[in-house]
């Protein structure tokens, strides 16, 4: 049970933290300072741990990762959105 929810609080921690970039870049209408490299590399470990997840029927890790590669999607929109010169949202 402890161990459990040590995953749980692990879980929230890591599916929620990507807010706080989240609102950042929407405030200030730039993605300038993001990495691309770092969203595009996380979104591939998130994707191997939710494939993992699967593999050991692990419903923590696969909801976790999912909400994750939830946040991580709508980072890169962001990203793109707010980082190209021609874009409709860049001003």
């Amino acid at each position: 049970m402890f161990i459990t929810a040590i995953g749980l609080g692990a879980a929230i921690l890591t599916m929620f933290s990507f807010l706080p970039q989240i609102f950042k870049i929407i405030k200030t209408r730039s993605a300038q300072d993001v990495s691309l490299t770092m969203l595009l590399q996380l979104s591939a470990g998130v994707t191997l741990w939710i494939i993992y997840g699967l593999f050991r029927g692990d419903p923590i890790l696969i909801i976790a990762n999912i909400v994750t590669l939830s946040t991580l999607v709508i980072l890169l929109y962001l990203y793109f959105s707010y980082s190209a010169p021609s874009s409709k949202f860049h001003r």
